[in-house]
């Protein structure tokens, strides 16, 4: 991931990254876990701006001043993992760099709810107090998901709820918990590629990703970028 992500940069374009993403795959033996599934045509997803998630890889260049999101699953031995990030271009506005900031504190805090006994919206509760309360909104059309030997597994995880509720949280889940939050409102809308989702008033938008295994110890991010 970090390795793809250190290629964002001004004059770029998405396929490029999403070309050096399978050489670094195919160095390390693993496979990508997006393309073909469901028929999605790239290897990584890259969403710019005001594009929420599942932006496809082609021809649109990265221009200073944007805010990118990565998001990379891989296939190793039959098991999946899932991450994303929000980095920003060059010099991006105040709100952006907010936005990108509340969104990794969202995970981060959604993450520390992840907990022996908790529930599951514990998780997704934590993430919306954290987003709301600095302005921002929450996405409520794509969720987090259980993973393992499926790239999206039961439980989907949302980002907003109350907290007390759904499935009591035990050792040995895994789980990909991925706040995407909104500079303006949560609605969003797909483009016509069937992939690419948006915000609908053109905002913009950011997306953090872990994969997260609950131990005996607690929690543990099997997709830590060191």
């Amino acid at each position: 991931m970090l390795k793809v992500q250190s290629k964002i940069k001004d004059g770029v374009r998405t396929d490029l990254l999403d070309k050096a993403s399978v050489e670094l795959m195919a160095a390390a033996k693993v496979e990508s876990a997006f393309l073909g599934y469901r028929g999605y045509p790239g290897n990584i997803c890259v969403s710019i701006n005001e594009q929420i998630v599942h932006g496809i890889p082609g021809e649109r260049i990265i221009r200073g001043g944007d805010i990118v999101s990565l998001d990379m699953g891989i296939k190793y031995k039959n098991f999946y993992s899932d991450a994303a990030v929000t980095v920003a271009v060059g010099n991006v506005g105040s709100k952006a760099k907010q936005l990108i900031e509340i969104t990794k504190k969202s995970l981060a805090e959604g993450i520390k709810q992840m907990q022996a006994g908790n529930r599951l919206t514990d998780i997704s509760h934590a993430v919306q107090q954290c987003a709301e309360k600095s302005g921002f909104s929450v996405v409520r059309q794509f969720v987090g998901h259980g993973i393992g030997q499926n790239l999206h597994e039961d439980p989907e995880i949302p980002n907003f709820g109350k907290a007390g509720q759904g499935p009591v949280l035990r050792p040995g889940m895994v789980l990909a918990i991925e706040p995407m939050v909104n500079e303006g409102t949560w609605e969003c809308e797909v483009l016509d590629d069937g992939w690419t989702a948006v915000t609908v008033d053109a905002k913009l938008s950011a997306h953090w990703e872990h994969t997260v295994a609950l131990t005996d110890n607690g929690p543990e991010i099997l997709t830590k970028l060191e």
